[in-house]
This record gives C-alpha cells, sequence and structure tokens, in this order.
C-alpha cells in the first residue's frame, strides 16, 4: 500500500516535494496545508487531496505515515520547530527543509524528540542525491580512492538578501557542510573567516549578511576540508564543486550532477562520467525529487530509524558546524564543534 503523505508549506519548495509524492508509487498525498488558504487549496487540487490551513486540524482528520515540512522564516528555517514538534508528537514521520531550525537549541530539541519517540526524522539535505554522489561514495567505501586526505567544496549564488546577518552560512550551507560530512565523516574543529560585499545604500556601506566565508574544517578521522561559499556569485555559471582526495586518487564533481571525474594517482587514465549516462538528470530541482523518493524508500523499507540517508542528526550536525564557525569568527579562534 502505498504510504499516506502530505506536505506543510506550499511555496516554492514545498511545490517540488508535491510533485515528487505525486508521481512516486509508493505515496498518495492525502492532505496539504498551508496558512494561505487559496495556496493550500490550489495545491490540494492538483492531487485531490484535502485542503487544510490548521495544522493540529489536518492532523486529527488525516492518518498519515509521512509529512514533508518545507515552511520557511527566518534564515529559511524559523518556522520549522512547531511544525516538526507537532508531527512527532503524532508519531508521524518528517522529512524537514533545511536547516532544521535557524536556532541550535530547536533543532537540538527536534532530533532528541525524535530519538525518544522512535520516530523517523529527515533533513532534505538533497545534495549528496545525485547519481554522481552517489558513485563517487562508492569509489570512497570500495577503496579506490584510498584513504581519504582532504575535500574541497565551493557553493556560491547570487542571493542578495539582507535579512540578518548569518542568513548566508544557516540557510545556504548545511548542504554544501552536509556534502563534506558525506564524505569525511565527523567533524570536530573549525576556523572561519568571513565578509561582507559592498552595498553602497547601506548606512556603513557593507552588506547586512556576512555573505562570504572561507571555513577550514578537521575531521575525526584525520582528514582535513576547505569550504568557499558566497552570496555573491552568478548563480548561473558554476554553482557548486566537490573534490575529494585520498592516498591512490581524487575526484572532482561538477555542477552537483553535470559529471564526475576521477583522477588516479598512479595512472593517466582519466576516468569522466557525464550526466547523461545516468539517464540524465535534467536540472538542480530533480535532485529534490531524488532526495524524496529516497525518503518514501527509507520507510516503505523500514530501514533502522539511525540509518537512514540525511537524517534529523545529519541535519543537526551541520548546523554545529555553522555554529561553531561564527562563533570561530566572532572570537578569531579554532572552536571545537560538539556533535559535528
Amino acid at each position: 500500500m502505498p504510504l499516506k503523505v502530505a506536505v506543510v508549506g506550499v511555496g516554492h519548495i514545498g511545490s517540488f516535494h508535491l510533485d515528487a509524492y505525486r508521481t512516486n508509487p509508493d505515496a498518495e498525498v492525502v492532505a496539504v496545508c498551508d496558512l494561505v488558504r487559496d495556496k493550500a487549496e490550489e495545491a490540494a487540487k492538483s492531487c485531490n487531496a484535502t485542503p487544510y490551513t490548521s495544522l493540529a486540524q489536518m492532523l486529527d482528520n488525516e492518518k498519515l505515515d509521512a509529512v514533508s515540512v518545507c515552511t520557511a522564516g527566518a534564515q529559511n528555517g524559523s518556522h520549522h520547530f512547531g511544525p516538526v514538534m507537532q508531527c512527532l508528537e503524532k508519531r508521524v514521520a518528517v522529512l524537514c527543509e533545511k536547516p532544521l531550525s535557524n536556532q541550535l537549541a530547536e533543532a537540538r530539541a527536534m532530533v532528541n524528540k525524535a530519538k525518544t519517540l522512535g520516530v523517523y526524522l529527515g533533513t532534505d539535505l538533497n545534495h549528496r542525491f545525485t547519481p554522481q554522489a552517489e558513485i563517487a561514495k562508492q569509489w570512497i567505501t570500495d577503496g579506490t580512492l584510498g584513504q581519504v586526505l582532504l575535500a574541497n567544496v565551493t557553493l556560491w549564488i547570487d542571493n542578495p538578501g539582507d535579512k540578518s546577518p548569518w542568513f548566508h552560512l544557516r540557510a545556504l550551507h548545511p548542504h554544501s557542510l552536509d556534502v563534506m560530512r558525506y564524505y569525511c565523516g565527523r567533524a570536530v574543529k573549525v576556523h572561519a573567516f568571513c565578509n561582507r560585499a559592498p552595498k553602497p545604500e547601506s548606512p556603513d556601506g557593507k552588506r547586512i549578511c556576512w555573505s562570504n566565508v572561507q571555513m577550514n574544517i578537521l575531521f575525526e578521522n584525520g582528514a582535513v576540508g576547505h569550504l568557499t561559499g558566497s552570496y555573491d556569485a552568478n548563480s548561473r555559471l558554476n554553482l557548486e564543486r566537490t573534490e575529494v582526495m585520498g592516498t591512490e586518487g581524487r575526484f572532482v564533481i561538477d555542477n552537483c550532477f553535470e559529471k564526475v571525474t576521477l583522477y588516479p594517482r598512479y595512472s593517466d587514465e582519466i576516468k569522466i562520467i557525464p550526466n547523461a549516462l545516468f539517464g540524465g538528470v535534467p536540472g538542480f530541482d530533480a535532485t529534490i525529487a531524488r532526495r524524496v523518493n529516497h525518503w518514501i524508500g527509507d520507510l516503505k523499507n523500514g530501514v533502522p530509524i539511525d540509518k537512514i540517508e540525511a537524517s534529523g542528526t545529519d541535519g543537526l550536525a551541520v548546523q554545529e558546524i555553522i555554529e561553531a564557525a561564527i562563533r570561530s569568527w566572532e572570537n578569531e579562534m579554532v572552536m571545537d564543534i560538539e556533535n559535528g
């Protein structure tokens, strides 16, 4: 039987979740919830579901297996805590958009609640859900890369939003840091440098947001990593680049899904695997559908709660790194990372 699912918050990202569920044979969208009635009704009509403007009412009326929480808020995360906690209390599995919250204490509470109640909690860390990322991970698992030594990730887009000082780090870099953890494991120390781009119309001539960051990370296994991030770049050109090097070679993933290249250390036989060989990921937005489909697969297959891909624990771990990086910049020192 298909899982009965619902989407909470049907804005831009919520619509991608809705489309993914609607086209997955193992899922049936039975409800949609949004504070804006017209949005809820329009989205519900697209999948023959029941619209709600009250999450409590939806949870009381519907027998749900899983919910995607795609609300937004400050730093794209402040409206997640309440809906996630309500769903967990009803023992409904939750796939939450990143960041879990813009407040670390709330993210910790969400993860602890899910663990205490034994309920699935996932995070939409969709950058790891590409064929290119998966085959690169296999090169690490099967020893092709040898022992992982270092990782470099660049993620930059054009986002003029100046809502708060830490909007850039908290809203964007759960993705890049999750990719680094995916290949390198737990992070234990971080050192960050930030700056604010010019903004002539502002009082001090600069953006409110710390819109550029360089971050050095030490991983528990001894690997070292570097993140370059920006909200001041051309999003249409070379959005993301991931490079991981081991004792036997290195790989490079271009733009998340365009191609992955393996450079052996002791051979000139470079292996290039372009997007088309995987049937073609049509665009970046398709990575959200791949993540949702993996989520449904984990639930249908009864994967142990602590073994699901991109879990709430993973979502919390990247927030722990981000908050430690913020403290690093503010205090001009290397910071230990709790549960990174």
